[in-house]
């Protein structure tokens, strides 16, 4: 026998009880809420009479509804502008909810509000070793920490917070070995979009999958939460990343994190959570780095990505070997109203989105400022920049970025979910191309008809300032 995997050390310390022929059951350390998947868990709950088994390991926090513009006197909560009442009374209920059942609430009024996998980060709630789930797909982004992390359905929110325990079949394991590092310009979104284009939106169902090699190591937090955000766009049931002094530096001191001694106690532990040398996977794939750039989708789904500088695919087999649905990929084309042949720089762009729990963190904001820093944003491209948090907010209004992006001609808002969804009044127009730092360009997913590019933060701010898609590369380190 080999050693074991990250995944298999986490998993294997946790299973409450294992019966033949049934599922595990697992033990969840850590349960994240937010407005739009709980109402129904909340519901049953009441119906059967049930409490939650252990208030202290749920959070909440409320994001996919929250309105991201203020009113005309600029002040906070009293002043934000719903321009959708259900989801308002989507908010209200989770208040109602958090404060029945004894939930601690992370609401608007609170100053670390915001997307729930940017907030749990940003408070040290989420931790190496750790299981951690919640209503939403996007929760493999913790395992960035070095955690298992993954979404789970409304029903299985309710067993969460009913027993804190779940019963969930085990994953196979998947290695993605990286060979080579990332060149100047290059971001985990490009890695992500990359990756995604080589493996294919299904390459990883059924697998937890660990992201390996230099180019992972070298990657900030920040930017390893944006990779496991975008293993779930490969069909994950999660992706981890080995905690390292990376992610030990990035928790210290924060807020629920350990301190004094219990804080090397938890150091001394996470340090045997990497994979063995001589780990067993069940799948491992090796991918070169040696082509890689800033990366763009042209089509509906986020493998349909090329470089920045390339041209869009004349055929489905030439955009994913061993494809063959040829009218699925001409649909596409048509959808997002391009050709084959053609680069997406040929094509104007009518807005920019920079924002999401994929890339709505400090550094994701710095790297789009230091694109429009001294720049303007061309005119007719609608460009809004959303805080994925409270706390990154604040952080990024103390460097002064709120001024370069509302110098620019960018709006500046609040924290929340925003343009990846299109909530509160936050939409594409149909027919309309959006350059965007969110996870999903699936058909009408930032409004019917919205034809939506996923990119990093640079390569969105470039295109505000050119008009259409543009290589960040070329903007960078100068004037121009």
């Amino acid at each position: 026998m080999g050693g074991a995997t990250l995944f298999d050390k986490i998993w294997n310390a946790h299973v409450v009880l294992q019966e033949t022929g049934a599922p595990p059951v697992l033990y969840i350390d850590l349960h994240l809420t937010h407005e739009v998947t709980s109402p129904q868990a909340f519901q049953e709950l009441r119906r059967r009479g049930l409490k939650i088994w252990n208030p202290d390991r749920n959070k909440a926090t409320t994001d996919h509804c929250n309105p991201t513009r203020l009113g005309p006197d600029g002040s906070e909560h009293g002043a934000l502008i719903y321009a959708d009442e259900q989801a308002k009374s989507q908010i209200l209920q989770q208040e109602a909810n958090c404060a029945e059942f004894g939930i601690d609430l992370c609401g608007l009024d609170h100053p670390s509000r915001g997307v729930i996998h940017v907030f749990g980060p940003d408070l040290g709630l989420t931790q190496p070793g750790m299981t951690i789930v919640c209503g939403d797909s996007h929760t493999a982004t913790h395992g960035a920490f070095g955690a298992v992390a993954f979404g789970i359905g409304t029903s299985e929110v309710g067993h969460v917070m009913a027993t804190q325990c779940l019963l969930q079949r085990k994953p196979k394991t998947m290695k993605i070995a990286y060979q080579g590092t990332l060149p100047e310009g290059v971001s985990a979104k490009d890695l992500a979009l990359f990756t995604i284009a080589a493996i294919g939106v299904n390459g990883g169902t059924g697998y937890a999958i660990e992201f390996c090699g230099e180019a992972v190591r070298t990657l900030s937090m920040e930017g390893r939460m944006t990779l496991c955000n975008m293993a779930i766009e490969a069909g994950a049931r999660t992706g981890m990343v080995s905690p390292d002094e990376t992610t030990f530096a990035y928790l210290k001191g924060r807020l629920y994190a350990p301190a004094g001694e219990a804080w090397e106690r938890a150091v001394a532990e996470w340090r045997k959570l990497p994979s063995d040398p001589d780990a067993e996977y069940d799948r491992v794939v090796e991918i070169s780095l040696a082509e890689i750039a800033p990366m763009v989708t042209y089509g509906i789904n986020p493998a349909m990505a090329i470089r920045v500088d390339g041209k869009i695919p004349d055929s489905a087999a030439a955009a994913a070997p061993g494809a063959k649905d040829e009218a699925a990929f001409r649909k596409a084309l048509t959808y997002m109203g391009v050709e084959a042949g053609r680069e997406l720089g040929d094509y104007p762009v009518d807005s920019v989105f920079i924002g999401s729990c994929t890339n709505g963190r400090l550094e994701d904001l710095r790297a789009a400022a230091e694109i429009l820093r001294g720049r303007k944003v061309a005119a007719g491209v609608d460009t809004i920049v959303v805080p994925g948090s409270g706390a990154v907010k604040r952080a990024a209004e103390a460097l002064g970025l709120d001024r370069i992006f509302t110098d620019a001609g960018a709006e500046w808002r609040e924290p929340g979910c925003s343009l990846c969804l299109a909530m509160n009044g936050d939409f594409v127009a149909s027919g309309k191309r959006c350059v965007s730092t969110s996870n999903r360009n699936f058909e009408g997913r930032q409004g019917p008809g919205a034809r939506t590019i996923l990119a990093s933060p640079a390569t969105a701010a470039a295109s505000a300032v050119c008009g259409h898609v543009a290589d960040p590369r070329a903007l960078m380190g100068g004037k121009s």
